[in-house]
């Protein structure tokens, strides 16, 4: 069974209705004045700053995306961080939310480096997300977002590469993998392209922010906005011979119930599976903008629910604890009875969290904050 609030403040209230489908049905809207479908809990979760052995924060990783490997949480970060933190596995010791280890600036396999995505995933790639490989946990996937600052493909792979369905600069889904040495390669790299009747869009800083992977070898992506402004849901098969490839790898979308709204910017930006009991497989979404973690039913046999949630600060000096202005949550996974959840410091709104000048450099340094909830078995059901 699991845990029934013993850690977690809450307020019970009536969410708004949602509206919820695939992609074929668009049309439909989110109103903000429909009586509830759902009834689900306010979850206040209290954030530790993640520290490191020489500093008290750690500075600006731009954290996106979040996993577990052997009792560790991992995260990456983008490619808007500083430098140093670029390009690289960041371990975390989840119990007292310091930073234990960070693997080596990322290796670029032969048949990587001589892709025509080699430069880009040399200098500076935006990577966002994590999944890991329910089969090999030394496989990690991460993909790209934003590489309009890389400058063109050269005229061969420009035309090889340039019906994306989506972005001028494809996405590219990343397979890392890590030795005996712990030391991370990336091995392997295809392009995504997105059907054009799925009307994507061309948005380089709205792609994809979420993965997930299950044990049958379905990879789920979690897209921020399509041309409606609709976050998405897409999927992929990796099978034993999807690497061989160096084409693009169409992603499909399934029939999943993703809430669908008339106005606003909802995206997605992290994704996490759960196995409830039963069997039955679960998304869930962190939708940074709403403050709400979306539970969705894998199957379609649960409606999907959307869990609202609080994110406070404890601080360690005379602020005291207070509710964050902006949290901005990109990465999230389930471990055990546990979800646990990192921010992507938001550059331009990250500042207004401060409550006190005690806390000011933290801030200023665009250091992450380590969340956590129980959940709750009425999220499954």
């Amino acid at each position: 069974m699991l845990n029934n609030w013993p850690v977690a403040v809450f307020i019970v209230v009536a969410l708004s209705s949602v509206t919820t489908g695939c992609s074929d049905n668009k049309d439909a809207a989110f109103s903000e004045e429909a009586p509830s479908a759902t009834t689900s809990s306010v979850l206040t979760s209290v954030g530790r700053w993640i520290s490191t052995d020489t500093s008290d924060v750690m500075q600006d990783p731009q954290t996106s995306g979040l996993i577990e490997i052997n009792g560790q949480l991992v995260t990456i970060a983008d490619g808007s961080a500083a430098f140093e933190q670029q390009r690289k596995l960041h371990f975390l010791d989840k119990d007292t939310a310091t930073l234990t280890a960070s693997s080596n600036a990322f290796k670029l396999a032969t048949r990587v480096r001589r892709s025509c995505f080699s430069d880009y995933l040399t200098n500076a790639p935006d990577l966002e997300a994590l999944a890991s490989d329910p089969s090999n946990s030394n496989v990690i996937y991460t993909v790209t977002e934003d590489a309009t600052r890389t400058g063109t493909l050269s005229t061969r792979c420009e035309k090889k590469y340039q019906n994306t369905g989506s972005t001028d600069y494809p996405t590219l889904l990343v397979r890392l993998e890590r030795d005996e040495n712990n030391s991370v390669t990336m091995t392997h790299v295809r392009p995504l392209q997105f059907p054009t009747e799925f009307e994507v869009g061309n948005f380089p800083n709205d792609g994809i922010e979420g993965m997930a992977m299950a044990k049958d070898g379905t990879l789920y992506l979690g897209l921020e906005k399509d041309k409606a402004g609709q976050p998405r849901i897409f999927s992929l098969n990796i099978t034993d011979d999807f690497w061989q490839s160096a084409d693009f790898a169409v992603v499909d979308e399934p029939d999943l119930s993703v809430p669908i709204f008339d106005a606003g910017s909802h995206p997605i930006n992290g994704l996490a599976l759960y196995s409830a009991e039963g069997g039955n497989n679960f998304l869930l979404a962190a939708a940074r903008n709403d403050n709400e973690v979306w539970v969705i039913d894998v199957a379609g046999e649960v409606e999907t629910k959307r869990i609202s949630m609080q994110f406070n600060v404890s601080a360690d000096n005379e602020c005291g604890e207070y509710v964050m202005d902006n949290a901005s949550i990109e990465g999230l996974v389930v471990v055990e009875d546990t979800l646990w959840l990192i921010n992507d410091p938001w550059k331009v709104n990250y500042l207004k969290n401060i409550k006190c000048e005690a806390e000011t450099p933290r801030y200023e340094a665009m250091a992450p904050l380590l969340f956590s909830v129980p959940l709750n078995d009425a999220w499954f059901q």
